[in-house]
């Protein structure tokens, strides 16, 4: 039906294609640049180019490999790797500049922001949010900017902020990459739904209305239908008094009826034109056709197009546009958006729809190019339409460009291809639409950015520079590195010793000052580094390749264990690889080189010039072969030794044997989000998805997707939707795992224990079943039913569950029964090595002493955990050690602006009276959650205190 609906329009002339030479020229010969922080070259370049050319080797290699001794092998293919690639090499490593927006002051932006959008009119609050989302993007945990965005929609009241904001909220979710589902599917929820979004208006309390999708609606149109108007004029032509002559044809209008469409046709009827007083008007050379004035007058009754074909309201839209026909465009523009419905559509309409202006019909189009992304900018029309100035002022006239759009193209733009030019150019775009301060530090520093991963020096810095001057102090970072790179060390140390000078010192500060200096002076700024901020990654790798380089490989994987304690990430995982390969320990090597795999599956090993599948097929020869069977029983041991990274290794290898087994990457995505690898686990759980053979299975994993991006009702229907079609344990367990999470009272607890006993009843394996038995103890102590908990947390570790133990200790505590508490979290750690959770859990159940070393022992292996800071920071408070308990919260807030420790200096400001401090730190936690009960409950007595305080 649509094809026909276009046929008529197709051989007009469209948008042209990218026909421009490339405008920034990379050199492929150059030094390689990788993501993994190693850049740069290596030797036995003879070796590399021959494992390039067949890095998988020939079957007769394959069993040439397999006949050799295992020594044989090591001192062949992988010793004369590393003589290829070399050793790691301090002089290689990079911290990375982060790409976000990042205040020098984090606390006191996030209590501005929140002061500006509690000040905020309301038609205003969708720019603050997404402020707010710009913030937040730097922040590890990406629910609160995902919340964000929900709100910048929820509060938009233009059609092309809620296109935009649509289409992102969509993208987060990667619904490209879910097999089956189409750009202009509606999900069903209205924030995101297609229809929505075309739908002007201010309504924030739309999130729970029904959905504004039209699919199944019949617009069916005849092709056939001509604009005869004959059959619905009846005795109305004897009132026609006025006809239009258009070549050989004559329209029989009626005089008043078209002088209503605007006033140029009132003007022209009855004003002191000679047309008024002519009873025949020549309209052939106003561009439009007899069919055409035919609809035109048919619209001047009945005010609709409905009955018209596309290239008529086409013809009308123009004639609209010449006449100021307002009604009419308005009528004509909404018609028209809504035959678009996929990219050729859009593409057919959209220079339609730029020609004349017309805001719903370009919005439409759009719509349909940023629910396709990236793919579609891989389309020359769309990327030259988005990437050059000329493209945008024309989106800017129909008022479709905005900084939203290009912040929005950008992100997905860099996660498609950082260093492209589209990526480049787009950047430059979001500049030139940026007003506020926020938006121009934003668009200047990410182009800064780009630059300097294209090696354009001269050009980062310049951007970089323009950042500054916006007033992002961070970008002096990039400055910095910009000068380095181009050969002037000690102006770039200078920068940043002034920077240290100048502000409150962070670690990010000192981890930047390293970089240009040499031994002690470097060696004293990395610890300092750490010292300030823990989390850091760069000086736990630069001291790790600093002991290999002096050939102290044992001391060099321990450094790097620390940082792999608390922070998986690839490059981590590489230096460890590469350090276990040196010691011929090649199957640690392999674990970590499938759990890298796991996290980035096209991850380049060795300075980014072999790829990790390569590689995992080197050191698989080296290593004992596994049956899938075999496979089952390593992932119950490592499940059983909280070994999260070895469980993921083992997942990989599964998925290896059986890679279309969607239980599989459902698995390999809780381990991930247990890591905290929302991306990873994210893309696992959509892969999980597509690989479903059955329909209940597919619906389950799509409600872990609807879930883990804050959709919980619709996570629950589909839950529900799945057990209609088959009764199953996956979906018994989402089911409850939801409301557990959504509706926390007695009566809601009571039917989560029915859905976890019902989930118990369905075939599963043991590694679900005693996760389901941990929630399920959880659940009965919440309604106070302690003995059943221990029944369940017994069976749960009668099938190795190891972190039921946690939850028995709980169950002891309750009880009273503090020693047993205690004995059960010691069983934990000794199970699970270096465990800092079981640590934290342990100093609930001792004395004061002996809670501060099991607290400290978990701040060292996980600095990330506030629990201990919290601790202690409440224990000097006790020991009236006011202004010490402030400085232990002020440093871990200084890497990591939680929630709850914002509240409890809060709270600490308030007892000592300082009020000012109290209140800003009220608004720095609000301003990440604006609902939390506690923070807004002091924050009103704090305000209270300050008003009536006297005057100073």
């Amino acid at each position: 039906m649509h094809h026909n609906i276009f046929s008529t329009m197709r051989s007009l002339n469209m948008m042209e294609g990218c026909k421009g030479t490339q405008v920034y020229a990379l050199n492929p010969s150059g030094t390689t640049t990788t993501t993994n922080g190693f850049g740069g070259g290596g030797v036995g370049e003879k070796f590399l180019q021959n494992l390039l050319a067949n890095p998988v080797r020939s079957r007769s290699d394959r069993n040439f490999l397999a006949s050799q001794s295992k020594d044989e092998v090591n001192m062949g293919v992988l010793a004369e790797a590393l003589a290829s690639y070399g050793l790691p090499k301090t002089d290689l490593l990079e911290p990375q500049i982060e790409f976000c927006l990042k205040p020098m002051n984090f606390v006191e932006t996030l209590a501005d922001v929140y002061c500006r959008m509690e000040g905020c009119a309301q038609f205003g609050k969708s720019k603050m949010y997404l402020e707010q989302c710009a913030i937040f993007r730097g922040l590890p945990d990406p629910k609160l900017f995902r919340k964000c965005l929900l709100s910048a929609r929820l509060h938009a009241v233009d059609v092309h902020t809620k296109v935009v904001l649509s289409a992102w909220l969509r993208f987060e979710r990667r619904e490209d990459e879910l097999i089956g589902v189409s750009a202009m599917d509606c999900c069903g929820r209205s924030m995101e739904c297609p229809g929505s979004a075309l739908v002007t208006g201010y309504n924030p309390e739309s999130a729970t209305d029904p959905c504004m999708c039209h699919r199944g609606e019949d617009t069916e149109i005849n092709m056939d239908e001509e604009c005869s108007t004959s059959s619905s004029r009846g005795n109305e032509e004897e009132d026609f008094d006025l006809s239009f002559c258009i070549g050989d044809d004559e329209v029989r209008c009626r005089r008043f009826n078209i002088a209503s469409l605007s006033r140029p046709f009132e003007v022209l009827l009855y004003g002191s034109f000679i047309d008024s007083r002519r009873e025949k008007i020549n309209f052939s050379n106003n561009g439009i056709s007899a069919n055409g004035m035919k609809a035109a007058e048919m619209f001047s009754r009945t005010k609709s197009v409905d009955s018209f074909n596309p290239d008529i309201v086409l013809e009308l839209l123009s004639l609209a546009n010449k006449f100021c026909c307002d009604e009419m465009k308005s009528v004509c523009d909404a018609y028209l958006a809504s035959l678009v419905f996929d990219m050729d559509s859009a593409m057919l309409l959209f220079e339609y729809g730029l020609e004349e202006n017309a805001y719903l019909l370009v919005a439409a189009c759009l719509q349909v190019f940023l629910r396709e992304l990236p793919n579609s900018m891989h389309n020359p029309n769309v990327s030259r339409l988005f990437c050059s100035s000329e493209g945008k002022d024309r989106l800017s006239y129909t008022g479709h460009a905005s900084f939203l759009l290009y912040y929005f193209l950008c992100q997905a733009a860099m996660e498609d291809d950082l260093k492209s030019n589209t990526t480049v150019m787009l950047l430059e775009r979001m500049g030139e639409c940026a007003s506020e301060g926020w938006q121009k530090q934003l668009a200047f520093h990410q182009l800064g950015c780009v630059m300097l991963e294209r090696k354009e020096y001269k050009d980062a810095q310049k951007w970089f520079e323009a950042a500054v001057e916006a007033g992002h102090v961070y970008s002096l970072v990039g400055i910095a590195r910009s000068k380095y790179k181009r050969g002037h060390m000690y102006k770039a140390y200078k920068l940043m010793d002034s920077l240290i000078s100048d502000y409150t010192p962070s670690g990010w500060m000192y981890q930047e000052r390293s970089m240009y200096c040499q031994g002690k002076e470097k060696t004293m700024d990395l610890s300092t580094a750490s010292e300030l901020d823990p989390t850091l990654s760069y000086p736990y790798k630069y001291r790790a390749v600093s002991k290999v380089e002096e050939n102290r490989l044992g001391p060099a994987i321990s450094e790097i264990n620390k940082v792999l304690g608390f922070k998986i990430s690839p490059d981590c995982l590489e230096l460890r690889a590469w350090f276990l390969i040196v010691l011929e320990e090649y199957e640690g090597a392999l674990r970590d080189v499938r759990a890298l795999l796991t996290l980035d599956p096209h991850y380049m090993m060795f300075y980014g010039k072999l790829q990790g599948e390569h590689l995992v097929e080197l050191l698989s020869h080296n290593v004992q072969p596994c049956s899938q069977a075999d496979c089952w029983m390593q992932l119950y041991d490592r499940w059983s030794s909280v070994d999260d990274i070895g469980s993921l290794a083992v997942v990989h290898h599964m998925l290896a044997n059986d890679p279309g087994k969607s239980l599989l990457r459902f698995r390999q995505s809780l381990l991930l989000l247990r890591l905290n690898s929302h991306k990873a686990a994210m893309r696992s759980l959509r892969e999980a998805r597509n690989q479903a053979t059955s329909e209940h299975e597919r619906l389950v994993y799509e409600g872990w997707i609807l879930y883990d991006t804050g959709y919980r009702e619709e996570a629950i229907a589909k839950a529900e939707e799945s057990i209609s079609n088959q009764r199953s344990f996956e979906a018994f367990f989402l089911k409850a795992y939801v409301l557990s999470e959504t509706s926390p009272d007695s009566e809601s607890s009571l039917y989560v224990i029915q859905l976890l006993e019902e989930a118990l009843r369905c075939p599963s394996d043991g590694l679900r079943k005693g996760q389901a038995l941990s929630n399920l103890a959880s659940v009965y102590v919440d309604v106070d039913n302690l003995d059943n908990a221990i029944d369940c947390y017994t069976n749960a570790l009668n099938i190795k569950h190891t972190r039921a133990h946690q939850g028995l200790a709980r169950v002891y505590h309750l009880k009273d029964q503090r020693k047993l508490a205690y004995d059960e979290m010691t069983k934990l750690i000794e199970k699970a090595k270096s465990n800092a959770s079981a640590y934290e859990k342990r100093s609930e159940y001792c004395d004061r002493e002996m809670a501060k070393s099991d607290l400290s022992m978990a701040t060292k292996l996980d600095p990330l955990r506030t629990y201990p800071y919290r601790y202690k920071a409440a224990v000097l408070m006790d020991d009236h050690k006011e202004a010490e308990a402030i400085a232990e919260l002020t440093k871990v807030i200084s890497f990591k602006p939680d929630l709850q420790l914002l509240h409890l200096r809060a709270a600490f400001h308030d007892s000592m009276g300082d009020l000012t401090s109290a209140i800003r730190d009220c608004e720095a936690a609000l301003c990440l959650d604006s609902s939390h009960a506690d923070t807004l409950d002091l924050y009103q007595k704090v305000q209270q205190r300050a008003k009536e305080q006297p005057p100073t």
